[in-house]
């Protein structure tokens, strides 16, 4: 411990890295240097600037990271149509190299020896921070206090809290059950009434949208113009990605759209149940697989579909910065040349429907997939042999008396 002289800790203001900032003070008899990101979680990021400053902290930086964090983390992973174990958007998975690579880079900057984060060790962030963190700073020195403290619970750290003055929420039993992450992607909770997966989670848990069943009457029709794969434009008005997220977080939100609950798999091996609200990115790979429909080589598609399992594991397992990671998005990428164009979705009580898509570079011929008359444009005859070929070692083996 006393080789740590400063430590670059990943702050939020909250409770947990509140009482970590007096305990890094204490235990490793450091300086403390607070890094809070502004993701897009919809709260005040500033005030962890008075309490950083309270508990004696010289250095503390606060940033708008929302730009960056939604036009070169988010929006390349959706240009795979990223999705986790069939159902999970990846919204707290995507946010963590960014924050690590920021961690890392503020350490050199103010000449600190360590980082900390306050992920416990029973979660993925951990894992994510760290891996990160190693990848680009192979000499850094990590701390993890859950992994170190005897606090184990939200009582001890309020009663921890309370003993050194810490300027936290101290009312017992006022503060919601659930433990919640958010960001432009999403909102998450687990924990309280969750830990029981048979419970259905209360309604008023839900924070950025109304339950399909109060949504309006009305449906909602939103066009997206997409260029090399992302979104460039709102109803024809050229947007950032972070605006474009903002908006269809709220309009997604207010028709009920991107509630989603499931028991998932953690990378340290235990099933974790988990409710997400993620408006923005249900509308987006609904309707990025639909320009892709029109745009995107069959082959091409097939073979993004394949290896999109593996690129989401890597993500949510914390490999964003890994070569394999960065080999995938490179396929991934020139696979997006040509899928530009618009499509048009509509929005009604929880459901994403796609109802338009059109595009200079379409590959779909109406002259060849039309029912009527094609003026000779496809050979229907040409099927036969198509037919009989491809059937080769199915009658082969049927002839020896192969039985399936």
């Amino acid at each position: 411990m006393s080789d740590i002289k400063k430590v670059v800790l990943a702050y939020s203001g909250g409770l947990d890295t509140s009482v970590i900032v007096k305990w890094l003070q204490d235990e490793y008899q450091c300086e403390v240097v607070t890094f809070t990101a502004d993701l897009g979680q919809g709260e005040e990021v500033e005030p962890a600037r008075a309490k950083a400053e309270a508990m004696g902290v010289k250095q503390i930086y606060i940033e708008d990271l929302r730009e960056e964090f939604a036009a070169n983390y988010v929006f390349p992973m959706f240009r795979a149509n990223t999705v986790y174990e069939g159902e999970y958007l990846l919204g707290t998975s995507i946010a963590r190299p960014l924050i690590a690579r920021r961690l890392v880079e503020i350490a050199q900057e103010v000449g600190a020896d360590a980082i900390s984060h306050g992920a416990t060790g029973k979660g993925n962030d951990q894992v994510r921070f760290e891996l990160g963190a190693y990848a680009l700073a192979p000499g850094i020195q990590v701390i993890a206090p859950w992994r170190e403290w005897d606090l184990s619970s939200r009582e001890s750290l309020l009663a921890y809290a309370e003993k050194h003055n810490i300027a936290v929420e101290m009312k017992r039993g006022k503060k919601s059950p659930y433990s919640m992450d958010a960001n432009l992607l999403h909102i998450s909770y687990e924990g309280g009434p969750l830990e029981d997966p048979w419970v259905e989670a209360e309604e008023d848990m839900w924070r950025w949208s109304v339950s399909p069943e109060k949504a309006p009457d009305e449906p909602t029709y939103v066009e997206l113009s997409y260029k090399d794969g992302d979104i460039v434009a709102i109803d024809g008005k050229p947007t950032s990605a972070a605006t474009v997220m903002e908006y269809l977080n709220k309009i997604g939100g207010e028709n009920g759209v991107g509630r989603l609950d499931m028991v998932e798999n953690r990378y340290v091996g235990m099933k974790a149940r988990g409710c997400y609200e993620t408006p923005a990115g249900t509308i987006m790979l609904r309707a990025h697989r639909a320009i892709e429909s029109i745009t995107l080589d069959r082959e091409a598609a097939h073979l993004k579909d394949e290896l999109m399992p593996k690129y989401a594991s890597l993500i949510y397992n914390g490999y964003w910065w890994s070569p394999e990671r960065e080999a995938l998005q490179a396929l991934i990428d020139n696979t997006q040349r040509y899928v530009s164009g618009e499509v048009r979705v509509k929005l009604y009580k929880g459901n994403v429907t796609v109802v338009g898509r059109r595009s200079e570079q379409t590959l779909f011929d109406e002259n060849i997939a039309t029912f009527e008359e094609d003026a000779g444009a496809y050979n229907q005859k040409d099927a036969e042999g198509f037919i009989k070929l491809n059937s080769l070692r199915l009658r082969i083996a049927a002839d020896k008396g192969r039985k399936l």
